[in-house]
């Protein structure tokens, strides 16, 4: 990847700045691949994939080629993950529907960026079993989705964020279906259910009101824009914005949390409002650390950084954030819908 493809937000961060930030990722990498939350701390599948989508949008394609690896050697036979491991070890064998659909996103994404038809055809069988798995449990009357599937079932609740992020996730593996020559109009036909669900059926989620992400991830996931994606904005924002530093984490709570703020950032630019996205952007910059790493979050009561971690994928939401805002590597528009 040339320099000048690498994302810069003038006035913000330098190309030279998020690339330090995209190698404090890699450094946490583990010799098998897996990119845990900090060193020595837990790997998830969903947080996994964002670190080595940051890694390729930074042009660290060696090590994302490896965490895409991991992923296709970690899937079980039924097509999912184990939600939560440590250096290898399972922590927690339940399977996160919403993490098990994320990985379409990333192998799009590095396609996109890096036209590497090979390697997005050596993913697909492990994407398409994801997929499978995932609309296995999309037992709801409405098209939700289950959130997780444990050995004795399905959990029986949905979640809005978790199935806002597999909406967009399903329409990742439409178009690699696409791509890749194995085209799947029926993953299509359970996207719409899924959407149709998101637009106007919120009783059949789990009440989840007091998280932004339940605010923000029906437009960051694709299933609500234009004039009504500007009113979700709106009659929210008071609740989670906290000038010059960035949203909260909850409603209730005085913390705010720079992965939940630059997801906003890429939700405010997929509607277009990139002046707004810039302004957040540059307000939660107070949690970068001198090696491009990020602090999780801020108790703004206390200037107490909480917790006292500097995660991978608070650092990866910054590098994706900056490459949507700069249109800086060709998959700068995966949130946008222009991939």
């Amino acid at each position: 990847m040339r320099p000048a493809d690498l994302p810069v937000v003038p006035g913000i961060l330098s190309a030279r700045e998020l690339r330090r930030t995209a190698e404090s990722i890699a450094a946490a990498q583990e010799p098998d691949g897996a990119i845990p939350w900090f060193t020595g701390g837990h790997t998830d599948p969903w947080d996994h994939i964002e670190s080595a989508m940051a890694l390729t949008a930074a042009g660290l394609w060696d090590e994302a080629r490896d965490a895409y690896i991991w992923s296709a050697k970690s899937q079980r036979d039924d097509g999912s993950w184990p939600t939560q491991l440590r250096a290898g070890v399972v922590e927690n064998p339940d399977a996160d529907t919403n993490f098990c659909a994320y990985l379409a996103t990333g192998v799009l994404h590095a396609l996109t960026v890096t036209g590497d038809t090979a390697f997005a055809a050596e993913l697909w069988p492990t994407v398409r079993a994801g997929i499978d798995f995932v609309l296995g449990l999309q037992l709801g009357t409405e098209g939700e989705i289950h959130w997780s599937a444990t050995e004795s079932g399905s959990s029986g609740e949905a979640l809005l964020t978790g199935c806002s992020s597999i909406f967009h996730s399903l329409g990742c593996a439409v178009t690699l279906a696409e791509r890749v020559g194995d085209p799947r109009p029926d993953w299509a036909a359970a996207r719409d259910r899924l959407g149709h669900a998101l637009r106007h059926h919120p009783e059949v989620f789990l009440d989840k009101s007091r998280y932004s992400m339940d605010w923000y991830y029906p437009i960051l996931g694709g299933a609500v824009r234009g004039a009504a994606a500007t009113d979700r904005f709106s009659r929210h924002w008071d609740e989670f914005f906290v000038p010059d530093l960035g949203i909260r984490c909850v409603s209730d709570a005085p913390w705010v949390t720079g992965a939940e703020t630059c997801e906003l950032v890429l939700a405010l630019d997929a509607i277009g409002d990139t002046a707004t996205a810039n302004r957040l952007f540059a307000a939660m910059q107070h949690l970068r650390e001198t090696d491009g790493s990020y602090w999780t979050g801020l108790v703004f009561t206390d200037g107490k950084r909480w917790p006292e971690e500097r995660t991978t994928w608070t650092g990866a939401a910054v590098v994706l954030a900056a490459d949507a805002l700069s249109r800086a590597t060709l998959g700068n528009g995966i949130f946008r819908d222009a991939c």
